[in-house]
């Protein structure tokens, strides 16, 4: 975790029993007068109300806004997010489920600060080049399979800070368009959302529950190493 100013930036696993402890423990400890949420509306109201979604049939103008690319690739990466975290015993995005509860009980406010999914996905699709498409299906095949280099950690703990560092280098040249629009182009977004409450709020104490691979990305901008009015 990171303090600068009025904000704790807490960096979490999705999947992770441990991140659900931390973050149950430093909004009681903490009391926080608002909450961030690596989440937009669309996924907010998805992981509160899932039944919602089931019952739900996607339309043509919904599939149009993320495209059959990015419907697929949602699937996907839900499935294996569910696969992961069953492995572990919790389910995908519960520490956010859980910070959001804790706030409710202490009557912090609830701020939505991730970019919308269907904008994400939408850019993804028109930068990700050939090469990225046909290295992703390879290293999903040996990934698969048990093949070539493997990074060992524990799925039920936050990374450490060193070993989310090689994560997103390897993002980085291995995927340049992944690295600038999934991690790059959202920890500025999300830096821009929380200046903007840091600054209207500047009495507030505010907790951001964030994907530890966004935590000091937003940092650097937030100590404007790049300024996230740029």
């Amino acid at each position: 975790m990171i303090e600068y100013k009025n904000l704790m930036l807490l960096g979490t696993s999705h999947i992770s029993p441990e991140s659900i402890l931390l973050v149950r423990k430093i909004i009681q400890e903490r009391k926080p007068h608002y909450v961030a949420v690596e989440l937009d509306k669309g996924r907010f109201q998805g992981l509160m109300h899932p039944e919602s979604l089931k019952k739900k049939r996607m339309s043509f103008k919904e599939l149009q806004k993320l495209g059959v690319s990015g419907f697929l690739f949602v699937l996907f990466g839900a499935w294996i997010e569910e696969k992961l975290g069953k492995m572990v015993g919790t389910k995908p995005g519960a520490e956010m489920k859980t910070a959001i509860y804790e706030a409710a009980k202490i009557d912090a406010k609830i701020l939505l600060i991730d970019q919308e999914i269907s904008i994400t996905l939408r850019k993804l699709f028109k930068t990700l080049t050939w090469r990225e498409k046909l290295r992703f299906a390879g290293d999903l095949f040996t990934g698969l399979f048990g093949i070539g280099e493997k990074i060992a950690f524990d799925l039920r703990k936050v990374p450490k800070e060193e070993l989310i560092d090689t994560l997103v280098e390897q993002v980085r040249d291995r995927y340049p368009s992944f690295y600038t629009v999934l991690i790059e182009e959202r920890n500025i977004f999300m830096a821009k959302r929380l200046k903007m409450a840091m600054e209207k709020y500047p009495q507030a104490f505010i907790v951001a529950v964030v994907g530890a691979g966004h935590q000091k990305g937003i940092y650097d901008y937030l100590t404007n190493v790049s300024s996230p009015s740029s």
